[in-house]
This record gives structure tokens, sequence and C-alpha cells, in this order.
């Protein structure tokens, strides 16, 4: 049975004691406050809207998200890499994806905010997420990425990227999409994030995250953001409503901490107590949702050198395996573990010493780290 992950993470808001989401039928009046961040007068006519591109309208009422915005979510569509690069194609993209979305996932409309073609243009997805932007206030709440669909605005970009990359004229204007988002949200380069870094799946692609580095810095210096003013690590910020490779790395380094998890990847009841009772113990604000917060990471996450061995080695080569890198789950710190190490620190502006440190592990996760940001 397909659900649609948005109706989810609205009933999950509420359990969790968020606030509940304001349900509304887009185009109606919202009673919403004043932007707190958008950029007034922001130019945002080169998005191709839902009524330009023709699109259906929703099955269902949609949502509007009580919550702040405080992500972006990257994606691949999995679509084939066409070489045809016109509006035409970006629309009829568009079109394809929103019927997959709403006859083949039961969806109540198509799955993202936004969605970039490999021609290079840029269509809104689901249903007022333009006018949403426009506001900057509030996000809809969406459907690609479960646990985070009313906080993370969504963006697929049209391909296939495990071996291939996207062409220039995406990537470009995936940056100045970015760019737009973070303007509207009050949001920040460093806070872009990949699918897999929230949800066990290939998107966006082995080819495509290796990017993401490049990604950032080049939305952080359209942004004007000064380097003092970026955190010496962004974590992702992994809570109970999600599950992804970083969950297993959590899992392995709570069996090391000595909890009895499961490894699984699932945030499990025994990961949401685990979490919890670390946090307690460290003297570290004890999360109702068991959110992997970046004191919780930093005393989590032990430092290592070539010597190293067991579960923390274990986690690191998992989730680099399924990030492209070729090493092989052993327990033991390998050369080829060392190398694909060395290369992730060199993606990301660290020294290239092949050690665990705690900047290094924060980009093993998914996150983003200060020198990544310097000018290169």
């Amino acid at each position: 049975m397909h659900v649609d992950h948005s109706e989810v993470d609205r009933r999950t808001l509420l359990r969790a004691g968020l606030g509940a989401a304001t349900v509304a039928v887009v185009g109606s009046e919202l009673a919403f406050p004043g932007a707190a961040h958008a950029a007034p007068g922001t130019d945002l006519d080169w998005i191709i809207s839902c009524d330009e591109w023709a699109a259906r309208p929703p099955k269902d009422p949609l949502s509007v998200s009580a919550i702040a915005t405080n992500k972006i979510i990257v994606h691949h569509m999995a679509f084939p890499n066409v070489t045809d690069y016109s509006r035409e194609q970006a629309v009829k993209l568009a079109h394809d994806c929103q019927d997959l979305h709403m006859d083949g996932n039961g969806w109540s409309d198509t799955g993202q905010h936004f969605t970039v073609s490999r021609g290079g243009y840029v269509l809104e997805g689901r249903r007022g997420s333009l006018e949403r932007l426009e506001a900057g206030d509030r996000q809809m709440i969406s459907a690609h990425c479960p646990g985070e669909n009313g906080r993370a605005i969504g963006i697929e970009n049209e391909g296939t990227y495990v071996t291939e990359t996207p062409p220039e004229a995406l990537t470009d204007s995936l940056v100045k999409l970015c760019v737009a988002i973070c303007r509207q949200y009050g949001l920040h380069a460093h806070d872009i994030f990949g699918h897999w870094d929230f949800r066990t799946t290939q998107c966006p692609g082995a080819a495509f995250y290796r990017q993401f580095p490049e990604l950032r810095r080049r939305v952080h210096a359209a942004l004007g953001t000064r380097l003092g003013d970026v955190p010496a690590r962004r974590w992702p910020d992994l809570w109970r409503f999600v599950n992804s490779p970083s969950v297993r790395v959590v899992q392995h380094l709570l069996a090391h901490r000595g909890y009895p998890v499961t490894v699984s990847g699932t945030f499990d009841a025994a990961t949401v107590a685990a979490v919890q009772d670390w946090q307690a113990r460290n003297g570290i604000a004890v999360d109702v949702d068991a959110t992997l917060t970046t004191p919780t990471w930093e005393t989590l996450a032990p430092e290592l050198d070539q010597h190293a061995a067991g579960a923390p080695v274990t986690a690191v080569q998992e989730i680099l395996a399924t990030k492209g890198y070729a090493v092989t789950v052993t327990g033991a710190y390998d050369h080829a573990t060392r190398r694909a190490v060395q290369d992730l620190q060199a993606l990301h502006g660290l020294p290239r010493n092949g050690k665990l440190s705690t900047s290094t592990w924060c980009t093993v996760v998914g996150g983003s780290v200060r020198e990544s940001f310097r000018h290169r």
C-alpha cells in the first residue's frame, strides 16, 4: 500500500508536540504572520509555476507546515538522463512526475516542492510551494522524505546520478534555486543535505553527492555569508522520524558505548531510549524526539586513527560503501578505508591525514564543516 508521507508527517508532528499543521486548500487565504526572513521584492518569475505547466489539481486538500523550515534536501529523480534540454521536455517531466506520484504512489500531488530539469528549467512541484517561497514564512508539507516533509524543502533533479554527474545547466539552476530558498527562508549553504542523509535510498546518487561540497560553496558565495558565521560543524539533525545509513552509524556508536540497540537503520524505540540516556549522562539537554544535536554527535563519535578497530570502524566502512567508496566492511581500519577517508577529507577541505577527527565524522555522516567553505 502506498502512503502519502505528507499525511504521515502531519500526524507525527502532532504526536511529537510540535504543533498542528494548518490544513488549507491551496489558494485560500492562510492566517500566518508576516514573513520573518523573506527578501522583499525577490524575483522568482524564472520558476515555472503549476499553473504555467498546467499541473493537475491536487486530489486532496494540501497542508501548510506549522514548524520552521530548517534545511534543503536534494534528490535525483532516477529518471533517464535525456539529451532533450528544452522547456517542452521540462514540462513533460513535471507531468510525468506528478502522474507517477498521484497515480502510482497514491499521493495527493507531486511529492517535492521544486523540480530542476537537465536543461536547467526550474518548475514548481507541489502546488502552493512557489506561493510559500515568495512569502518565506512556512512551507507546504510535502512527500519527498518521510520525517522531514514538514521542515525540509525538497528539490528533485531530472536524471540518475549514481555514476554520471548532472549537466552544467542543471547545477547552475540548482545553485540559483538553493540561493533563493536560503534567502526566503533564512537558511544557509550548510543547511543543504542529500536525500540519503535522512532516508535509506540510493538518491541523490554517489556521483552527484560528491559534488555537494562544491554546490554548498557556490551557494555560500552567492549568499555572501561570512566564513565566521558558518558553524564549525553542521551535523544532520537525525530524529526519531527518519531512517538512513547515518542512523546505522548512530546505532553502531551506541552499541560501542554499551547500549543494547540493533543496527538496522531504523530509528526505533531502543535507539530513542539510548540517545536520550546518552544525552542525560553527558549533561546534554534531553530531546523529546531523541534528536542528534551537535553536542550529542560530538560526544558520541570517537576520534580514531589507523590502529582503530571494532564497531566505530564498521560504522565508517558501511556508510562509505553506501556512498560509493570501494571499501569492505571488516571492522579493521585498513588501507582502503584510510584512502576513502582521505578522499572525503579532501572534498571538504580538511587535512588529508586519514584520521577520524570530529570534523571528519561530521562529513562521513552527511554534515558539512567550516573548512569546506574557505575559498578554494
